[in-house]
């Protein structure tokens, strides 16, 4: 009995670890996907003067020529990475730890984001001034950012309250099958006559 117990166990460790390691978004998913899909328009679209994302992204002439800052290529590599890259992957596998480095990722950017809107509207070293300031792709990338960070905070969160949920119920489970498995230990034994407590007399 204690045999098959253990195999009992061992079976709902394994359920409990696959499940845990999958996520459901449900309709989240479709408004992460847009997200995503509005964060690759953005970098085809100018993110400060002609620049668009993919020069910040490259370091092409155009971002040179529009003193493109360090706080706009990192805005700009972490919502490729983590807004796009882990998204996209999270999305497709349906993997828990992919969808929470996306989250740490993308709100990550989204301090990144803030950073550049201001780097553009504020004078650098030397007392010089951006060429131009806040383009629509930076805009819109930003708003992408905080989308694909707040929806992936939800899922997370979710799966982390069920995650407690499904051990507290294997573990009560598990609970229930050694106090039955003791019982049905216990049963042979009950055959045998009781001691008698009385004084022969």
């Amino acid at each position: 009995m204690s045999e098959r117990f253990g195999q009992f166990e061992t079976d709902l460790k394994k359920v409990e670890r696959k499940v845990a390691g999958e996520i459901d978004p449900g309709a989240r998913a479709l408004v992460v996907a847009v997200a995503v899909l509005v964060a690759i328009g953005s970098l085809l679209l100018p993110h400060s003067g002609t620049a668009t994302g993919i020069d910040v992204l490259t370091s092409s002439a155009r971002a040179h020529a529009e003193a493109i800052t360090i706080t706009s290529r990192a805005f700009v590599y972490l919502l490729v990475v983590f807004g796009i890259g882990f998204s996209a992957a999270a999305l497709l596998t349906r993997r828990w730890v992919l969808a929470w480095v996306a989250l740490c990722g993308s709100a990550v950017s989204c301090v990144a984001g803030m950073l550049a809107w201001w780097s553009r509207n504020t004078p650098g070293v030397n007392n010089v001034h951006p060429v131009h300031g806040v383009g629509i792709g930076l805009v819109l990338g930003w708003i992408a950012a905080f989308v694909i960070a707040f929806h992936w905070a939800r899922v997370v969160w979710a799966r982390t309250s069920y995650q407690l949920t499904l051990e507290q119920q294997r573990r009560d489970e598990a609970a229930g099958a050694e106090r039955r498995a003791r019982s049905l230990q216990r049963r042979p034994g009950t055959d045998t006559p009781a001691p008698d407590n009385h004084d022969d007399r």
